[in-house]
């Protein structure tokens, strides 16, 4: 029945053997899994072992020697290739990819770059099994054939074993993490626990879960979520309400820029001296951190205009680009606004062509409305000088009172910078993409200092409110080595925290400068960004949906809540399962944070069912 049947079992036993060696190494020396128990120890050791022997069990089935090989051959460099995609993904997002991700094919073009600068030439050892099993395939002729019966034995024997070890693996995970698979905002656990090949399929029933939910949505189904806000809702500061009503609003995305720049010098040099100065102009917010997930400047885009938080898996701006919003564009636009965003990139990165017209700009100027030359562009683009420059031209022209949103692009991953542009020089350690971001962080400050100067010269200066905010980290934990060199110290957990910040500056000219600007100490997020501007620009939001408050408020009430698990309060700080005073950073007792422990899963719930079930479709008939 089998020709060369003994060569049937041989091969999936090898191929199970060869690929489970490379993802236990790629486990501890990539993706840096450290178990903390002998239990987790031994999870992490068995847990590819399960699928890798279903999957390459089904050439068990098929006739011919060779018909196995090719089988073999074929699910080994695909797995390879998840794998090796895993890998360069994780070396830049510090994540693991997920179907969404797979989806925003229009991004892949863009991101060539960045990829190409996590690529290094010793992964094609990556690949060295699959090799190793084409060595093998030349070889067929030395197998011998077994009887049919015994075939069939050795078969049942096989599947036993690897459905043996697929139950062990979920049983001791659900001992370490019980309700393990309902965790699904923390995608390294996932993987820890049930491995890089199961996590990719149960990433697959999720997206299947997900699409279904929005055609059996209703408008019931946002009683709920408005309920929970307004029993939450955090009212004006009377103080400062309206002080920037009628006001042209500039608001400017700050690309990867993290709050420790700011007030540090490097080389005995400031990394941000306009910017030092500036804040003390304006109210600087010095504990506002990014809320982020795998959409990076399109979730920080997503946060600020609806402060909703972005999804678990993937980024809003593709998946759901065709939901209805009450975006901060929208408001504005309710009172009198032309809204207009600003990015001499591809209108299609991100979704952005889409995704702006579902949140509600009038005018999207991507980079065909830019003069972008090989001269004023590196890296990502445009430069941010000359992006200034000539943004300001189209700016003069904008009916008023407008809304503009600004992003900038210099200081994108890899932080690439021609040498005549270096206001600083690079840094000194071994790794070159923090030494090169300190000079595109200097870059970027002295181009908004020439932008304000530009605002004035135009006479758009006095009759605008400024704000300024960091959409997300630049320098991710994969770099520790080289942030404990510059901070002179071992990085902790509670550094790596506090490293998730990024400054907000708010100008508003005749109010906060000679001498009246503020920094407030309060504890926020990203997603508290669209209240409080909106209630500085005299427009109540009362009755919006938004899950965010107003960081002026005397009722706020600090608590800011992350996708993995984190959080930050006004007294303490919760990561890798460990609680910190947060304004000193010493551990203390994990019971001190567990009252806040799990309370942002509720939340996250109500947000994603909005998203979902794009149940804002819902929200005008019950306002």
């Amino acid at each position: 029945m089998f020709r060369n049947s003994r060569a049937g079992i041989f091969l999936p036993v090898i191929a199970t053997f060869l690929l489970w060696v490379k993802t236990y190494i790629v486990y501890l020396t990539c993706f840096h899994f450290k178990p903390a128990n002998i239990i987790q120890g031994i999870i992490l050791l068995i847990n590819p072992i399960g699928f890798l022997m279903l999957l390459f069990g089904a050439c068990l089935f098929l006739k011919t020697v060779k018909s196995q090989f090719r089988f073999i051959i074929l699910s080994s460099l695909f797995l390879s290739v998840i794998l090796y995609a895993n890998i360069v993904f994780y070396r830049f997002f510090n994540d693991f990819i997920t179907i969404p991700i797979l989806f925003q094919t229009s991004n892949f073009g863009e991101l060539g770059d960045s990829v190409f600068a996590e690529i290094k030439w010793w992964d094609i050892l990556f690949f060295a099994d699959t090799l190793m099993l084409l060595l093998f395939s030349k070889k067929s002729l030395l197998f011998e054939s077994i009887s049919p019966l015994r075939t069939i034995i050795h078969r049942r024997l096989y599947f036993s074993i690897a459905c043996i070890v697929l139950f062990l693996n979920l049983i001791f995970s659900e001992l370490v993490r019980p309700q393990l698979l309902t965790r699904t905002f923390d995608r390294k656990l996932l993987v820890k626990n049930l491995g890089t090949y199961n996590y990719q399929l149960y990433d697959l029933i999720l997206q299947s879960k997900s699409s279904a939910q929005k055609a059996f949505a209703d408008g019931t189904k946002l009683i709920d979520t408005q309920n929970y806000i307004r029993a939450n809702y955090a009212p004006p500061n009377k103080e400062f309400f309206g002080l920037a009503k009628g006001r042209n609003l500039i608001l400017v995305s700050l690309e990867s820029t993290q709050d420790f720049v700011i007030h540090s010098k490097m080389n005995g040099k400031e990394i941000t001296p306009f910017l030092n100065q500036f804040m003390k102009e304006s109210y600087y917010f010095s504990n506002l951190y990014h809320q982020t997930g795998q959409g990076k400047t399109s979730d920080a885009e997503f946060l600020v205009e609806n402060s909703l938080y972005p999804l678990n898996r993937g980024a809003v701006f593709f998946t759901h680009s065709s939901n209805t919003y009450h975006s901060l564009a929208k408001s504005l636009q309710d009172h009198g606004y032309y809204t207009a965003a600003m990015h001499a990139n591809n209108k299609s990165f991100w979704n952005r062509n889409i995704m702006y017209k579902a949140i509600g700009y009038q005018k999207f100027f991507s980079s065909t409305s830019y003069t972008i030359t090989t001269d004023n562009s590196v890296g990502w683009g445009l430069k941010d000088i000359p992006f200034f420059e000539q943004s300001i031209d189209i700016i003069k022209k904008l009916p008023k009172p407008f809304y503009v949103k600004m992003i900038t692009l210099t200081n994108h991953h890899p932080f690439r910078l021609n040498v005549e542009d270096r206001l600083i020089e690079e840094y000194d350690s071994n790794d070159s993409v923090v030494n090169r971001y300190f000079t595109t962080v200097r870059y970027e400050d002295e181009a908004i200092k020439k932008f304000i100067q530009k605002l004035k010269d135009e006479k758009l200066y006095d009759k605008s409110i400024i704000v300024l905010y960091g959409d997300h980290h630049g320098i991710s934990e994969n770099h520790q080595a080289a942030m404990s060199q510059y901070f002179e110290k071992e990085i902790t957990p509670y550094d790596t925290f506090n490293l998730q910040k990024i400054p907000l500056i708010i100008h508003i000219p005749g109010i906060t400068d000679h001498g009246r600007g503020i920094t407030f100490s309060k504890v926020g997020g990203q997603i508290d960004i669209r209240p409080t501007l909106l209630h500085l620009m005299g427009i109540n939001t009362r009755n919006d949906v938004q899950f965010g408050h107003d960081l002026l408020s005397p009722s706020y009430k600090q608590h800011v809540i992350f996708r993995d698990g984190r959080f930050v309060t006004d007294q303490y700080l919760w990561t890798a399962n460990r609680c910190y005073l947060r304004k000193t950073g010493t551990e203390v007792d994990v019971r001190r944070c567990k009252p806040f422990i799990g309370e942002e899963s509720r939340v996250f719930m109500y947000s994603d069912k909005i998203i979902y079930g794009d149940l804002l479709r819902f929200y005008k008939a019950r306002k």
